[in-house]
């Protein structure tokens, strides 16, 4: 890895251009989250600080109610990593907002004595987890499903003109005023509760890959990390299987006969019409329902937006998926990952590299090592479906109940509305609704909230049409935060791709430009630039897919693909991991390959070196 020049340098955050018609957007997210120039301390902390932009989860400007997932990893991951597990190098990470983009940074233990002190820490309290990981793990998902449960039966009622005569009768003490009240609080509760979950085992996990990582490249010192991830591939996790749902269900239809069906319509409901005329379709459509749950709770896109709708929500984007299975199995395509030859190549490589280690005790930490992260690495996958794909799709739903509530009071004109207000106005204005209802006078907020939000759509309109550059602020001499490495591909040497593009003129100049090695291979193709899990239906067989990022949802794009690059992410991240389960050349974490490439584009893909060439 370079170490960075002094030459290199990135806009300091405090200078960052003022979009004109979006003066006052800072009052839409929480005040701690702005870079400030009215405190010199706190500011020349900020203007010291490398700030990266975290396009891995935000490919678009954050709606001020969505910010709540922002918080609540940066609390979750923080305090796992500071005040609960010790991690030695780094403390937690922070988090700053620039015209709805979310910038965050490592915060890193600099005294060598406190990185020691904390290793003690970390050994203890980190090797209990490794050494009963399995039960814990179990003992997770019972605390994950029942808080998916939970929140599955809150109650978000309305309010109503008269109170039943139960609360007399029965002498109940309580008014609906107050459970709607309480209901947004335990829906808010649940879900920072389940975020503080998802960090439990999260940072552990990237830990041990990252620990078995640094020790292979200390011993194998040219080793590629894409070769060391390459050794925990092959591993089957729960991620996978709404995808395998699906082609069980496109293998179910070419049994049953009736893929011509699903083929010949454009929509679900307009399919499952014409198949509930036959038995074979009634067949089909009794397995299609069955699937749904849990395994249609899978977000659209990365789940943290609230109009990442999931498959329950949309039922035309598993069918196409099915219909593309299907016909692929129709044609003589195979449809499976090939899974064997990942593992077979899986298991050469790691024999090589360990044909290589010329003492037991190398070769005893590297079994011990590889053992743990092979151990860890499902639950990095498998989180993300109880988290940000089951748990988000019902939350989002129970959100949009509040937002009936509010519609029907004035207080928003849309149910969509509801997400241009953060959490603490939505919790104000329940305030002046419950306690006008309970009064009975007119609510101060149909007058305040409508015409606000209208102003918020505006600006937001104006953030979309805004590029944030991947970094801000002081340059690092070296990156060395694990995690940032790994999961968003953010090393000195992206940086300076980084800086080389910035630095052109235009970019329609640009025929070369690098990322991260994802997965290895190189081939060319067509480029398909799709921005949106909406855009891979536009995807033809045998092109290389250029994505912001991707999502379990973009898995039908993979049976079609013979390449992936990427905007963000690293070796660990959801686009790398796939390809290699696919044995696909995969490059990330480029920075800006959906600016400089084009629809059409000949391109080739080096997933080996991490090198992108404009061929035509």
């Amino acid at each position: 890895m370079s170490v960075m020049t002094s030459k290199l340098s990135f806009p300091d955050p405090h200078d960052m251009e003022r979009i004109p018609g979006t003066e006052g957007w800072e009052r839409m997210y929480p005040y701690q989250y702005q870079f400030v120039t009215d405190d010199p301390e706190r500011q020349n902390y900020e203007s010291n600080m490398f700030w990266f932009y975290d396009g891995l989860h935000y490919p678009e400007p954050l709606y001020p109610f969505d910010m709540i997932w922002d918080e609540a990893w940066y609390l979750a991951l923080s305090q796992y990593n500071t005040r609960i597990f010790s991690v030695p190098p780094v403390f937690g990470v922070d988090h700053r907002i620039i015209n709805g983009y979310v910038y965050i940074t490592p915060v890193p233990v600099t005294d060598p004595n406190q990185i020691q002190e904390r290793v003690a820490h970390f050994l203890e309290r980190a090797g209990y987890y490794y050494q009963n990981w399995d039960s814990l793990v179990a003992k997770w998902e019972e605390k994950m499903k029942g808080t998916i449960s939970a929140l599955e039966k809150l109650k978000i009622e309305a309010l109503p003109n008269m109170e039943e005569k139960a609360v007399v009768l029965e002498g109940i003490g309580e008014s609906k005023g107050y459970h709607l009240l309480k209901a947004y609080d335990d829906l808010i509760d649940l879900g920072i509760r389940c975020w503080q979950y998802h960090f439990e085992f999260l940072n552990l996990g990237y830990a041990a890959y990252v620990t078995f990582l640094d020790f292979c490249q200390k011993i194998f010192p040219d080793i590629p990390a894409q070769r060391v991830t390459q050794m925990i591939s092959g591993i089957d996790v729960i991620m996978y299987q709404p995808d395998e749902e699906l082609k069980n269900l496109a293998r179910k239809a070419v049994e049953l006969n009736v893929d011509g069906t699903l083929g010949s319509h454009s929509s679900f409901a307009a399919a499952k019409a014409a198949l509930e005329g036959s038995n074979a379709g009634r067949d089909w459509l009794a397995a299609f329902e069955k699937a749904r749950y849990p395994w249609f709770h899978v977000s659209t896109g990365t789940g943290w937006y609230h109009h990442d709708k999931s498959w329950n929500d949309d039922l035309d984007v598993p069918f196409n998926s099915i219909k593309i299975y299907a016909e692929k199995i129709r044609g003589g395509s195979s449809i499976e990952r090939p899974i064997e030859e990942v593992r077979k190549e899986r298991d050469r490589i790691t024999a090589e590299y360990r044909g290589l280690i010329d003492n037991d005790d190398d070769r005893n930490a590297f079994d011990q090592l590889l053992n743990t992260a092979k151990t860890v690495f499902p639950y990095v996958e498998n989180h993300l479906f109880y988290v940000e794909h089951w748990f988000h799709s019902v939350f989002w739903n129970k959100v949009r109940e509040v937002a009936a509530i509010m519609k029907d009071h004035g207080f928003i004109n849309d149910i969509e509305d509801i997400w241009y207000l953060k959490r603490s106005e939505i919790k104000d204005a329940l305030w002046d609704l419950v306690t006008a209802w309970a009064t009975g006078v007119k609510a101060r907020g149909p007058k305040v909230w409508p015409k606000e939000i209208e102003w918020r759509k505006g600006v937001m309109e104006k953030f979309r049409q805004w590029a944030p550059p991947p970094a801000i602020g002081a340059a690092p001499e070296k990156i060395q935060e694990p995690f940032t490495i790994v999961l968003w591909g953010v090393t000195n040497d992206s940086l300076s791709a980084w800086a080389k593009v910035r630095q052109a003129e235009n970019l329609e100049d640009i025929k070369e430009f690098t990322g991260f090695a994802g997965s290895p291979g190189t081939v060319e193709g067509k480029a398909r630039v799709c921005r949106t899990v909406a855009d891979i239906g536009q995807l033809q067989e045998g092109e290389i897919l250029v994505a912001p990022t991707t999502s379990p949802s973009w898995a039908p794009a993979f049976v079609k693909i013979k390449a992936c690059v990427t905007d963000v992410g690293g070796v660990m991240c959801h686009a790398a991991i796939v390809c290699r389960e696919y044995g696909m050349p995969a490059v990330v974490g480029t920075g800006h390959a959906t600016q400089i490439v084009k629809t059409g584009m000949t391109i080739r893909v080096n997933g080996s070196t991490g090198e992108i060439t404009i061929a035509g």
